[in-house]
């Protein structure tokens, strides 16, 4: 049975990071089930003084076959009510809101509850977050507020599921594993890629990658990087590749103090979608040493490009990556990151860790996503 179904959260023009490209794929895997598909994204997301990176919006491309129109502006409420009344006419079967920062409460519960007017649509939400990692005055009510405009959630991560819990103890919910990003284009070689970065193949690079900020912990692994072992292995280098989404001159001064300049390749600026393979690919294992965490969509980037990961025991991160299978789940301690580190490189499993990752990750497809959002929204009616 095909349906109508509306995505409320971050798309193109936006460069909304992993939620604009989660929102786009999700959108597609509706369209090849038959789906009638619209997402419905922002004019404005942030105003200028919260929004930590270099520009909003993005210079790729438009995805092509999908229907994205630019409606709302998350500071002003006339657009929240012409949001809402525009879907709320559409009558759709199913309306999926993105929900990741209290700031988007008021705009996103608003428009929720416009469109639950029409008595028809099923209104779910993607929880990304529900307590944030930065907290602010108003965290708590603009959470309440969208949160009871909804009818069911899903969460991507145990550790939200449960924040969930505690505001909405009574609403179904469903813990749903992040699919496997997929869009990035297929896997080229080592060589390939490192020539379209201009980087030198006999060298093993580290990744960190996506956008910078305190709570992915990058000062963490920069001080792996200065353990006295890791300095021992001269043809050893840490590509950092996403764009600080914060004050940079903290992380500056410490590559300086631990003298850490030779061992870095600094390629801090927005990664366009077209250039991330390239990342993955020039790569021997990719580093998430976070502080703290809901989930990651860095982690099924690095399962569509077979990569073995180190993930720091926080939030659902270890949920996707069963340790000494496809990676290593540590402590987020610099000593832990490095352990893990010294191990892949002396141990000779790079092979054995990435059968396991083509076996494991075959689970995370995005028609089982989509199978069980169907589900999920019966139940709520």
């Amino acid at each position: 049975m095909a349906r109508r179904i509306v995505i409320v959260g971050p798309a193109h023009p936006l460069r909304g990071g992993g939620m604009a490209t989660f929102n786009e794929r999700l959108a597609q895997a509706f369209q090849e089930n038959g789906d009638e598909v619209e997402i419905v994204t922002f004019s404005l997301q942030y105003p200028s003084f919260l929004f930590p990176g270099k520009s909003q919006y993005s210079d790729e491309p438009a995805p092509e076959g999908l229907q994205i129109k630019v409606l709302i502006n998350s500071i002003n409420p006339l657009s929240w009510l012409k949001t809402g009344n525009y879907i709320r006419r559409q009558k759709p079967d199913i309306v999926i809101f993105r929900y990741w920062l209290p700031f988007m409460g008021p705009a996103l519960g608003t428009i929720a509850r416009i469109i639950r007017r029409n008595n028809y649509s099923r209104v779910l939400a993607i929880t990304d977050n529900v307590v944030p990692h930065e907290k602010r005055p108003g965290d708590v009510p603009f959470t309440k507020y969208f949160l009871g405009a909804c009818h069911g959630f899903i969460t991507m991560s145990r550790s939200v599921q449960q924040d969930l819990q505690r505001f909405e103890p009574d609403k179904p919910n469903l813990y749903l594993a992040h699919p496997l990003y997929d869009n990035f284009g297929t896997i080229e070689s080592k060589t390939e890629a490192c020539a379209a970065l201009g980087l030198d193949p006999n060298y093993s690079y580290l990744l960190f990658f996506g956008f910078i900020r305190a709570y992915k912990g990058l000062d963490l692994l920069l001080q792996a990087m200065a353990d006295p072992r890791i300095k021992a292995l001269k043809n050893l280098k840490l590509i950092v590749a996403g764009e600080f989404y914060e004050e940079a001159s903290h992380y500056y001064k410490l590559i300086e103090e631990l003298q850490l300049q030779q061992q870095l390749i600094l390629h801090t600026d927005f990664i366009p979608n077209a250039e991330v393979r390239h990342y993955f690919c020039a790569a021997d294992l990719v580093v998430q040493p976070y502080k703290h965490a809901t989930q990651s969509g860095v982690t099924q980037v690095a399962y569509h490009f077979n990569k073995p990961m180190v993930v720091t025991d926080v939030g659902g991160l270890a949920e996707l990556v069963p340790d000494g299978k496809v990676g290593y789940v540590v402590a987020p301690q610099p000593q832990t990151i490095a352990n893990a580190i010294l191990n892949f490189y002396s141990s000779g499993r790079a092979a054995q860790l990435e059968q396991h990752i083509r076996e494991y990750k075959q689970r995370f497809s995005w028609g089982t996503f989509t199978e069980a959002v169907y589900k999920l929204a019966e139940q709520c009616r």
